[in-house]
Parts: C-alpha cells; sequence; structure tokens
C-alpha cells in the first residue's frame, strides 16, 4: 500500500457508501460523508435521475441549482433497478461496499428486493441506513411525507411564525435537513459499533422523530405546566429582551439573556430611564412585560442605522447582529475567513460557488474533491472497477437502456 502523510488521510477514506436517495434529506447525508472521504456511489435512474436534477433555477449549462447543492463528492452511476441485470449489478456493488442509504417510502424497496434481510444476507458487514417521514414501523409508516407536513406534524410550526398569525415553515427545509444530521450520527455510530462486532446493522430514522426530539426545551415548557408553548415571533418565552429591532435601514437581533447585559444595553442606548428602572431589573419582569418594554426600546433603536447601533451595543459586550440576507451572508469576512464558500470547476457550469464544508479538523481535513456529477457521468469507471464488467457488458447494458 502507499503511504500516504496525514495531511492526505480523510476520515471515512475507507468508506464506500450506496446511496439510493433523493431529493434532500439523503442526498445531504451522503454529501457530507462524501466531504469526509467517503467513496459514494449515488445510484440514479437512467430517465432524467435525481428529481431534483430537473428543479429550478436552472445554471447557464443547464444544471439545476438545487441538485448542484447537495451532490458533491459524489460519483452517479445509472442504473435500472427493475430489470433483473441492474438487480444483479446492484447486489454485486452493495457486497462491496459499507454503507447502503435509502428514502424509499417503507416498503417500496423491499419490493424491489432490497430490502435489510436481503441486503444483509448478501453482505452481513453492511450498515443499511432507511430514511423516512415516519419510520419503518408503526401506524403512519407508509404515509408519505414532505419537509412541511413534518415541520407542521413535528410541532415547529406550532411555535413558529407571529403570535397572532398561522404557523410558519421554517426558509429552508430544516425536518430534512435535521433527519440529514441524524442520519449522519446513526452511521458513523453504526460504523464504530462494528469495529467492535464485525456486523452491520439497520438503521431506521424517521423525519417525525427527528423533529419531535428538536422540539427539546418547547416539549419540557409543555411537560412542566401542562400548557401547549405558542407563537411568539421573533420573541424568546423565557428572555427579554431577545429578538430583532427595526433600526432605520433595517432589523437588528439584540441577546440581552440575563440582568447584567440589559443594564449595558439599556445604558447602551442612551435609555438609563429603563436601565434604572427596578420594574426591568430582573428577567422575569422583563419577560412579563415585555410589550410595552420592546415599545420604548424600538422607539429608540429605529432613530440610527443598525451598524450603528451594532458598534455601539457591541462595544458595550451586549450581543447582537444584523438579520443579513443571503448575499450579505456570503460576503460576510468571518465566513470567508471559514472556508465557508468554495468555488470548484464544473463541466457545464464553469465555476460553480458553494457552501464550504462546516465541521473543521485539523489533522484529518474534509475536502471537496469531486464536483456534483452529470447525470450517469461515472457509470463507465464505476462499472469497470468495481462491478469489473468488459467494454461489450457496459455497451449491452447501455443498448438495453439497463444504464
Amino acid at each position: 500500500s502507499v503511504l500516504r502523510s496525514k495531511h492526505m488521510i480523510m476520515p471515512l477514506d475507507h468508506i464506500r457508501v450506496i446511496d439510493l436517495s433523493r431529493v434532500l434529506a439523503g442526498p445531504f447525508c451522503t454529501m457530507m460523508l462524501g466531504d469526509m472521504g467517503a467513496e459514494i456511489i449515488k445510484i440514479e435512474n437512467p430517465d432524467g435521475g435525481d428529481d431534483t436534477r430537473g428543479w429550478p433555477p436552472f445554471y447557464e449549462g443547464g444544471e439545476s441549482s438545487y441538485f448542484q447543492s447537495v451532490n458533491r463528492n459524489k460519483k452517479s452511476l445509472t442504473l435500472d433497478l427493475k430489470s433483473d441485470e441492474g438487480k444483479k449489478i446492484l447486489a454485486d456493488l452493495i457486497k462491496q461496499s459499507d454503507v447502503l442509504i435509502q428514502n424509499f417510502r417503507p416498503g417500496a424497496i423491499e419490493r424491489l428486493g432490497f430490502g435489510w434481510e436481503i441486503c444483509k444476507e448478501i453482505n452481513p458487514r453492511l450498515i443499511y441506513s432507511s430514511v423516512s417521514g415516519y419510520g419503518q414501523n408503526g401506524p403512519y409508516r407508509e404515509r408519505p411525507a414532505y419537509d412541511i407536513l413534518l415541520q407542521g406534524e413535528g410541532g415547529l410550526m406550532s411555535i413558529t411564525g407571529p403570535s397572532d398569525g398561522s404557523g410558519y415553515k421554517t426558509g429552508i427545509a430544516i425536518a430534512d435537513l435535521t433527519t440529514a444530521l441524524f442520519t449522519i450520527q446513526g452511521i458513523l455510530l453504526s460504523i464504530i459499533s462494528r469495529e467492535k462486532t464485525g456486523q452491520g446493522q439497520e438503521i431506521d430514522v424517521s423525519i417525525q422523530d427527528g423533529q419531535a426530539a428538536l422540539m427539546s426545551h418547547a416539549a419540557g415548557n409543555f411537560f412542566a405546566t401542562s400548557i401547549p408553548p405558542g407563537r411568539l415571533g421573533n420573541e424568546h418565552p423565557s428572555i427579554a429582551p431577545y429578538r430583532d429591532f427595526r433600526c432605520s435601514d433595517g432589523e437588528l437581533i439584540v441577546a440581552a439573556a440575563n440582568d447584567s447585559l440589559w443594564q449595558r444595553f439599556a445604558k447602551a442606548i442612551g435609555r438609563e430611564d429603563l436601565a434604572n428602572d427596578n420594574s426591568w431589573a430582573k428577567n422575569a419582569d422583563r419577560v412579563k412585560g415585555r410589550k410595552i418594554l420592546d415599545a420604548e426600546i424600538e422607539k429608540t433603536m429605529i432613530e440610527k442605522s443598525r451598524s450603528e447601533r451594532g458598534k455601539i451595543i457591541s462595544e458595550a459586550g451586549v450581543p447582537c447582529g444584523p438579520i443579513r440576507n443571503i448575499q450579505e451572508l456570503t460576503e460576510d469576512p468571518q465566513i470567508k475567513h471559514r472556508d465557508m464558500i468554495v468555488e470548484i470547476e464544473h463541466a457545464k457550469t464553469g465555476i460553480l460557488k458553494m457552501m464550504g464544508i462546516p465541521v473543521k479538523l485539523s489533522e484529518t481535513p474534509g475536502k471537496i474533491l469531486l464536483p456534483p456529477p452529470l447525470l450517469g457521468e461515472h457509470t463507465d469507471e464505476i462499472l469497470t472497477e468495481i462491478a469489473k464488467l468488459t467494454k461489450s457488458d457496459i455497451d449491452s447494458l447501455r443498448e438495453a437502456k439497463i444504464i
């Protein structure tokens, strides 16, 4: 074997993943595994591939921005899994892989012939990860699921949005994205477990379970009081002032999370009258009378710009920051310094900008080695090098529209 310097080693460069997932939760999970060195073989239908390849907006060159955003560091293999030849190739790849991830509706992959019971016979060391809306068992097992449904059913929308309006979903598909993070956790735990036992296992991750887990302290409030918490807009149920305030040119968030910070904040904006008023000295009193207090604060905040206010408040040691749009985020010097905006060359898109890798490892850092693949871009490579098929075998499969 070739000796490599520690800087070339990546944490998961010994792991091969068969990725049968589509859209967001599964692909975001496998992208992050790929960022840490895993070989990701994304298996796609020859007729169009992952649904998101067709979702606008598109870059010049025709590639979907949605697909590109969650599919770097992967190889694309097109395969018709309804054909006998396609199934034979998949079984061969499973035999030679460490992880399989799929997000078919429960029951669908069993009908294809690749449920957990079959796959563990093919490869007893396989870590088999299923992502679904409601889990692989229970009364909701076969229900279709989309992110907005689970934000609603999982409790999140009941506590998100204005107090006098309907529930809001978040601006990103937070149910899917957090499910991806739980799935990564399950896969990494199973890799550690396999080192001890030599055996693979099934991972069952439900989007609804994940949303329920994220309710944590909101659920704690309910368990303590028997009253379901409601919507407070950008206010905090237990702290005040802890929200956005209008300045002359936009909103500034202020997080005066204890009594000392409150004193500093009130004085920094020139409201000694509020700082010296015993009615507001304790956080519990500020929470109780937040509507009156917030109106007083906003009356003062709106007189200056958010950068002027932010400078004064920050210098007083009080946490604050503007509500930025995505453009402002990408221009932030801290984000740039942390390599959270990266560029990679793409065959059709040219220079492709993407969000970077959030987990920074000092000795074995992640890397972006492959741009998001074109549909079927690595089919010949995978079938030749892993499945050991000949060129004439591959030509026959292509002619039969199996790849």
